[in-house]
């Protein structure tokens, strides 16, 4: 089915983030791995595989318009040194992707493209309920518990 090209075009936007923001999780879980930090580590592990999934189901999207997405393109990462500058770092990615999403939403329906919209709804959903909560939760956590009892805790 042919897509509308303004569709197609925030949707290979939407792709670009996806792509960073799973390769930036792919990182920080490989390095609190690394660090012995085991629960943060499935947490991103977690989070990969999320943002792997978004960028799928934006994939087949675009292919079922008859866009051709493109995987050489993707937004830069911001990998952080530690676990407090991961957690902003990752936090201002999926606020990032929350305007993003609301941005090519609106383009959805201003093309009365409502399938393509509901899918970008249900990853909204994901993003700020899951994704932006945890973040802001854990650095909430670190400033009440302090940030070596918070490590000790993600062992």
């Amino acid at each position: 089915m042919k897509g509308n090209d303004r569709v197609i075009d925030v949707l290979k936007t939407l792709l670009a983030g996806e792509l960073a923001a799973r390769d930036q999780y792919f990182i920080h879980s490989r390095m609190c791995d690394d660090w012995g930090l085991t629960k943060l580590f499935a947490h991103y592990e977690h989070e990969r595989q999320e943002e792997s999934a978004h960028a799928d189901a934006i994939i087949r999207r675009i292919l079922f318009l008859e866009g051709v997405p493109d995987l050489n393109n993707q937004d830069s990462l911001n990998v952080g040194s530690d676990v407090p500058s991961m957690f902003k770092n990752d936090l201002a990615l999926e606020y990032h992707v929350v305007g993003a999403l609301k941005a090519a939403m609106k383009i959805c329906e201003e093309e009365q493209d409502y399938v393509t919209r509901e899918m970008l709804r249900s990853q909204l959903d994901d993003t700020e309920q899951d994704h932006a909560y945890y973040l802001e939760k854990q650095l909430g956590l670190i400033d009440k518990i302090g940030l070596q009892n918070y490590l000790q805790s993600q062992m």
